[in-house]
This record gives structure tokens, sequence and C-alpha cells, in this order.
């Protein structure tokens, strides 16, 4: 008899496995009488044409552009592109006082690309966990919490900050005063563990390499006004961007790699774009943790409605403990708006500190950490990212307008038959990095006036976005229209342009080319966009 089961032993185990699913399917169904389940999520469709994005017609070698250098970190993509994602977010609510929430991105996927999974068969490997936490009320109290990976966003009614807003781990604790005052605290580690040594030095792979980030701010609103002002501190150690390249501990060059952070590097954010030391190749990086600190107020007044008035400014520093590697400056803007019948026009202008000429005092631009989140800015739907869509081509001027000013004008929300909606924006920029910089970035000085050699993060105006200096100055032109077609569809149409006024003189020559060689040209997208939300 024990020999006859054996032998159909095959049999036996589906049906177990299928007892088994059954089972699981009866204990969820049972389970569920506690746990209410939501779901939501979107279908996001864009068709890209994006052409110019490096802003460069040729190469400083004469060669011409390939690729059309989409986004900020400028990698080459076909000028035409079709690509779809999809957002799927359950959540799962034991009571008001206790829920969980899991956030999942399949995509991007582009048409024919077999590495996403969009070329002949499909059948990508493009499931990611952007998100996953849970949130519970301390009993008695006001206290919330949300602890795991979620999005963070700290506070900007101006323009969405461009220091932090990005998914990260973490735990936000928030508490109700009253209902014009709270107060919200975080803990968040962006890294840790994350350092490759590729070369098998003896120094150990996790050693000093996290970062820690504490925040804190305190919402105040009342009649016709809101306000927050907040402060953010952390500590980065000297491995947590770092990829050893050079057979030891010893990392000289940190434009030799490095974590990926908003399509860039942790430098473009927290290190200077060119630096010179007096030290050896051995000892320009740091072996100490950074301490870094930032802070600012934003606040929005409406008590003369339907006037609005906002304004941003954050100030931020990151000290290696090392003059030259340090980084520190601040941002302010400011935004009028008034809302008509048909549409709300505004005015605004901002302001980046830009570096000075000297690379021996470190960078005089806002330390950033991440804004690959930063998707519902006023600024731009091109140049910046300003707008929730998916799409190619946003951000080839930067992820933020770090080391520039500008002005702008723009008409939100402009409608004049049903369910068609239409932005205009136009804004006019200019860079506050001083000349002589883009002598040191482009490498025809070598040296800095204290004959100390030059390490440069950047290599051109366009490395990382846009580095503009006080003698160069740009447009921008959007007109983005949105089609309402059902109360779960909606049609995007997106136009950009941006026409840049480089300085010959400043960017003409690099490296060891001589003469003009700098040969840019214009940029300009037109992108559909096909958003099924659910």
């Amino acid at each position: 008899m024990y020999k006859k089961i054996c032998k159909g032993g095959g049999k036996v185990k589906k049906v177990a496995i299928l007892m088994l699913a059954a089972g699981m399917v009866m204990a969820t169904c049972v389970n569920s009488n506690a746990i209410d389940f939501k779901i939501k999520g979107s279908f996001q469709f864009a068709f890209d044409y994006i052409n110019g994005g490096s802003f460069m017609g040729k190469t400083r070698a004469g060669n011409n552009v390939i690729g059309q250098q989409w986004a900020a970190m400028h990698q080459g993509r076909d000028s035409f592109e079709a690509i779809q994602r999809l957002h799927l977010q359950m959540e799962a609510v034991a009571s008001e006082s206790l829920s969980g929430t899991v956030f999942f991105e399949i995509g991007e996927q582009r048409w024919g690309m077999a590495s996403q999974g969009g070329a002949l068969g499909a059948d990508g490997d493009m499931v990611k966990v952007k998100q996953a936490y849970i949130d519970w009320l301390v009993p008695g109290t006001e206290l919330k919490l949300r602890m795991g990976l979620q999005g963070v966003r700290l506070p900007g009614f101006a323009l969405d900050n461009p220091v932090f807003n990005d998914d990260v781990a973490g735990i936000t604790a928030s508490y109700t005063f009253n209902k014009n005052v709270g107060l919200t605290a975080l803990w968040l580690r962006p890294y840790n563990d994350n350092y490759v040594d590729s070369y098998g030095s003896s120094f150990q792979s996790t050693f000093m390499d996290n970062m820690d980030l504490f925040v804190l701010s305190l919402p105040v609103r009342g009649d016709g006004f809101k306000v927050t002002p907040w402060v953010m501190g952390g500590a980065m150690g000297p491995h947590t961007g770092r990829v050893d390249k050079n057979g030891g501990h010893s990392f000289y060059n940190p434009s030799s790699g490095g974590q990926a952070l908003d399509g860039l590097s942790i430098r473009d954010g927290l290190a200077p774009a060119a630096f010179s030391s007096s030290r050896g190749k051995q000892g320009i990086w740091p072996d100490e943790y950074a301490s870094m600190f930032w802070g600012g107020i934003t606040g929005q007044m409406d008590l003369f409605s339907p006037f609005r008035l906002t304004a941003d400014f954050i100030y931020g520093a990151v000290d290696y403990g090392r003059s030259e590697l340090n980084r520190h400056g601040w941002f302010g803007m400011l935004l009028a708006e008034y809302e008509l019948d048909w549409a709300t026009p505004g005015i605004y202008g901002w302001y980046f500190s830009g570096d000075d000429d000297n690379p021996h005092n470190g960078s005089e631009r806002l330390p950033y950490i991440a804004t690959t989140n930063n998707l519902t800015n006023s600024l731009s739907t091109f140049g910046y990212r300003g707008n929730p869509i998916m799409g190619g081509g946003k951000g080839v001027l930067g992820v933020n307008p770090n080391g520039t000013w500008g002005v702008g004008f723009r008409l939100k929300d402009m409608s004049f038959l049903e369910d068609l909606k239409h932005t205009f924006r136009v804004n006019f920029f200019g860079g506050t990095n001083d000349t002589k910089m883009a002598a040191y970035i482009t490498g025809r000085d070598g040296l800095d006036d204290g004959g100390r050699a030059i390490y440069r993060n950047n290599t051109d105006f366009n490395s990382f976005g846009t580095y503009l200096t006080t003698a160069d100055t740009g447009i921008e032109i959007n007109f983005d229209s949105t089609y309402q077609m059902y109360d779960n569809l909606k049609f995007i149409c997106e136009l950009g342009y941006i026409h840049l006024w480089l300085d010959k003189d400043v960017w003409g020559e690099a490296g060891g080319y001589e003469g003009n060689s700098l040969n840019y040209k214009d940029a300009w997208k037109a992108s559909l966009n096909v958003i099924y939300s659910f």
C-alpha cells in the first residue's frame, strides 16, 4: 500500500499543493473580515520626440553628437521613443490607527528594448518596490508614525524642495498639537553598505559607508496663511558613494564612480564641480564623516484670495573637514499669482547662489541630496521635471535650478473648452557661477592660482545638467495641455523649447582643442502621454 502511494507521489504532491493553496485562500477570506484591502494605481504611456538635450550639435572634437541625450545625466536615447509604466499600490487597513502600504512600479519599459522587457516576447523582469511601510497611531495620543520605505518631500510652496524629494528608508513621526500647529520628525537612512571594493582590499567593505539624516519641521497655519520652518542635519561616511578603483583604500578622484543618485551621483549634489588640493593623490578623498546641515522656511499667504503669494528660502552646508571639498550655498524664490475664471496668471523669480573663482575654498552652490520625485514644481516641464508624468526629456537643464537665477511668467489651467486645460510658461534665466570656473571645468587651466592641481567632477557646461556662469543666459518655453476624456483616462500633450546663450569666450575652448570649438544647439520636445488611473 505504501509503495502504491509513493508511485503516485507526483499526483499526491499536486493535490497537496492545491489543498494548501485552497487553505491559504480560505484563511485570507477569514482574515479579510478584519482587514480592508484597497488597491489603486495607474497605467502610463508616453510617446516622446526629443532633440538637442545635450545642447551640442557637435562634440568638442568636431564629431556629430550620437543620440539625443535626454535627461540631466545626458544619456543617449533615440529621438523618438515609446515608453510605458505601471504603478500599483495596495493598502491593508486594520483600523484608523493601523495600516500597511506597498507600492510597486513595473517599468519604465521602452517599446522594443529587450533589457526592459519591451522587445518581442516581452517577459521582462522590471518589478520594483518603491515603497513599503506601515502607519500606526500611538494609543491615546495624536502621535502618528510611518516606518519603512516611503516617499519623503521636504517643505516647499513656491518650488518643490530642491534639497530632498525621493523614496527613502526611515521613520516619520508627526504630532498635531491643535488645528494650527504640528510637528514632524524624521530619521532617514539613504545609504549604507554600498561601498564596492573590487580589488580585495583588507579594509572592510561596510566600513564608514552610511548616510543618516534627521529632520524637524513645524507646520503652522492660520486664517489665510501657512508657514513651515524646517531643519535637516546628518552625517555621511567617506565610503558612502565610493567605488575603489585604485587597488587600495585611497580614492583620489570622486569622478571615477560612485553610488547612483538622481541618475547622476552623490558628487554632483554634495561636492564641488572642480576643486584643487595641495595634498597628493593619496589624500584627496576625505577619511572622516562629513557633517551636513540645511535650514529653511517656506510660506504661503492667500488672505486676499484669489491673490496668492508664496516664498521659499533655504541655506545648506556640507563640511568634510577639508576646505577644498566643502560646499555651502542658499536659494530663494517668490511666486505671486491671481486666480481668474479662465486661468491663473502668475509671475515668479528665483536665485541660487553660485561658485566663486577660487576652487580651493570649496563650492558656493546649495548642496542637495536627491530630487528624483521633484515632479510638482511650477518652474518647468522640460528643463526641470515639473510634472507627474513619466516620459523622457525632463530635466535636460538639471535636476534642479542650482547655480542659476531666473524670472518667469505662466498662465496655469487655462480652460476654454470643457475637460480641456492648458498651461503656458516662459522662463528667462542665467548662471550665478564665476566665469573663471569654466576654465577649470573644461581643463583649460590645470592649476589654480596657488599652483595646486585641479580635479574635475564636471568636465563641460553640460556634464550634469548645465553649469552656467554669470556670462550665460537662456530661455525656456512650455505649452502643456490636458484633456480629461473620461473620469479615469486623460491625455497630456507637452511642448517645450530651450535656447542657451553661452558665452563663447568662456566656454569656447576646452581641453586640448584650440579656438572656438563650442558648437551648441537648441533643445525641443513634443510628448504625448496617456494615463489611466484606477
